[in-house]
């Protein structure tokens, strides 16, 4: 029903803003870009999705492997319009943006359309009212000028002239703009050979030239200006930074300056696209350069997926994901480290590539870096924040412990079931080994050992004891477990399931998965994540796997559970040494 609402909503603006706009000049078509997947396969997944609930969904291939979903075409006053209206619906993800066709390369879905070579036609201008007056005849207007003949072009020796003044660099890009095209496949070295000459002849023949394999200087420029059309909106400028010592060629159409905070300059988005710019600019030797590189990668802006290079000089990182693609390139020179960031949405592969090279080819060091104290770099600083860049964070964590020497732990299914990537303490990696009845053991990619782990109650626990929990109730914000006091309520759930104890215990989210002990620091079960059915329990319920569930999984893994030795009860002090020792942060990542 909620798709039906919105498809009618879709129609409705998109019907009203048709006819009600005044008659615009139309430039061409453009589309809006919703989403982007690595492989055709899970384009045409997540297409249908689409395609069920929305209007005029196309997919395209967008080149280095990627593929495209958006919607159109349209003109650009009706996509913005539809932009606006989907998004602020829910109906697209938010960072949807305007998209020229110089994006797109085949489509593949609808199958068999070809919807690039269409254009968004122009509107009929507005017919006057009928009248019953009798019209006065009009003066004829005088005919228009007919428009000068084209001047023409240079003739083959001209041009070949024209083309011996060209530089080797020149060659060489001239080559660059054929390859890109798909006419030339050698090496780029600027001597034109038969190669170049069949790749220029090529290119003369397909867009209406006489292929006499020399480009005269007006097919030099029509060839430019197809290679650069996927930099269409992207208002390239050079812009000198003097505080951060850096000039370079600045994508003005969509980001622009907004602060320093040392040891960066931003320039943050300013429309639809989710695009940033960030200049590094520090004094500093090696250990810091080395220092930034760790510091970078704990950054949300640098997935952790993708090369990384490092040098002694310098080092460079690139971060992808499926919404963003993040090149970092820095170097040091001269006591001072310089470089730069570019974010830019995934999928939208090739005029990243091409913007990036725009961006290398032009950057300059200038005198000038950004100093902590000029830009007031400890105001409003933030735990999550570094220098105003988010610092990577899990998606959430929760709690486990250790139950051997190794490293292996316990924690709830229910943490790890959609995790990307699992950490132990945020640092060590791990792998699920085993799971069931709400418990998942994981086993350390690295060998670790811990200062604790679990023992195991051997005996059955008595109703009404005294209990303690140990976990992270605030996932993690406090570098330290804490130690939660209760009771043991009844060794089964409200519904009588086994396997089940009902605690009296106050718990936060966080402390899911947390050892649940005795009063002799022996473990007797985990606490778990609750599902009440949308029902509100009174304050103070929570519940925990028993004890031999555990043991049980363990078994399964191929692991023993350690028996704890019987012992008298202990004070609140060393049951919490005890549970301080045993337990992990749980996180888990995209």
């Amino acid at each position: 029903m909620y798709f039906k609402i919105i498809r009618a909503i879709f129609a409705l603006v998109l019907a009203t803003t048709m006819t009600l706009r005044a008659p615009l000049a139309q430039d061409g078509p453009v589309w809006v870009q919703i989403e982007a997947q690595p492989s055709l396969s899970l384009a045409e997944e997540s297409i249908r999705g689409y395609a069920d609930r929305l209007q005029d969904v196309n997919g395209f291939a967008l080149g280095g492997g990627w593929y495209g979903i958006a919607l159109g075409p349209y003109s650009a006053e009706d996509a913005n319009r539809v932009l606006e209206v989907l998004r602020s619906e829910g109906a697209i993800p938010r960072d949807s943006y305007i998209a020229f066709p110089s994006a797109f390369r085949e489509q593949f879905w609808p199958r068999g359309e070809n919807q690039l070579a269409a254009t968004v036609p122009a509107e009929p201008a507005a017919q006057p009212e009928a009248t019953t007056e009798t019209a006065t005849p009009a003066t004829p207007a005088p005919a228009p000028a007919p428009e000068p003949a084209p001047e023409p072009d240079e003739t083959p020796a001209e041009a070949r002239r024209s083309e011996a003044e060209l530089t080797r660099e020149e060659r060489m890009e001239l080559q660059v703009w054929l390859k890109w095209a798909g006419f030339y496949d050698a090496a780029i070295d600027g001597a034109f050979g038969r190669g170049t000459r069949g790749s220029m002849a090529a290119w003369q023949d397909q867009n209406g030239y006489e292929p006499t394999g020399v480009l005269t200087t007006r097919q030099r420029a029509a060839l430019k200006k197809q290679y650069n059309a996927v930099l269409e909106g992207l208002d390239l400028r050079r812009v000198t930074d003097d505080t951060a010592g850096i000039s370079l060629l600045v994508p003005t159409g969509v980001v622009a300056f907004d602060r320093y905070e040392a040891p960066f300059a931003h320039y943050v988005p300013t429309g639809d696209i989710d695009a940033r710019l960030i200049l590094i600019s520090q004094e500093g030797d090696r250990q810091s350069l080395n220092g930034l590189y760790d510091i970078m990668q704990t950054l949300t802006i640098v997935p952790e997926d993708g090369p990384r290079e490092r040098r002694s000089d310098g080092f460079v990182i690139v971060g992808e994901n499926a919404r963003i693609v993040s090149h970092t390139e820095v170097t040091l020179a001269n006591g001072r480290i310089k470089g730069f960031t570019l974010v830019w949405p995934s999928g939208d592969e090739e005029r990243r590539t091409r913007l990036l090279g725009e961006i290398q080819n032009s950057f300059e060091r200038i005198d000038g870096v950004v100093l902590p104290a000029a830009m007031g770099a400890d105001s409003g600083q933030s735990i999550d924040l570094l220098s105003g860049l988010e610092i990577r964070k899990p998606v959430f964590s929760r709690s486990g412990f250790y139950v051997n020497d190794r490293g292996f732990a316990l924690t709830s299914a229910d943490v790890v079931g959609k995790c990307g990537r699992i950490t132990l303490d945020g640092e060590t990696a791990a792998e699920v080994v085993a799971s069931a009845n709400g418990v998942a053991v994981l086993k350390p990619q690295e060998q670790i050992a811990p200062i604790g782990f679990a023992r195991f109650s051997t005996s059955s626990p008595r109703l009404q004891s005294d209990i303690a929990a140990a976990g992270y109730p605030y996932e993690g914000r406090l570098p330290d477990p804490s130690l939660n006091f209760g009771r043991l309520e009844e060794l089964q759930g409200l519904a009588g399931e086994t396997g089940v104890a009902r605690l009296s215990l106050s718990t936060l989210p966080g402390e899911a998965g947390g050892a649940v002990m005795d009063q002799t620091g022996a473990v007797i079960g985990m606490l778990s994540t609750t599902d009440t059915g949308g029902r509100k329990l009174p304050e103070g319920v929570a519940f925990a796997v028993d004890g031999p569930v555990l043991v049980d999984l363990l078994g399964q893994a191929g692991l023993s559970a350690v028996a704890a030795d019987p012992g008298a009860a202990l004070d609140a002090e060393d049951i919490s040494k005890i549970g301080m020792a045993i337990t992990v942060l749980v996180s888990c990542w995209e």
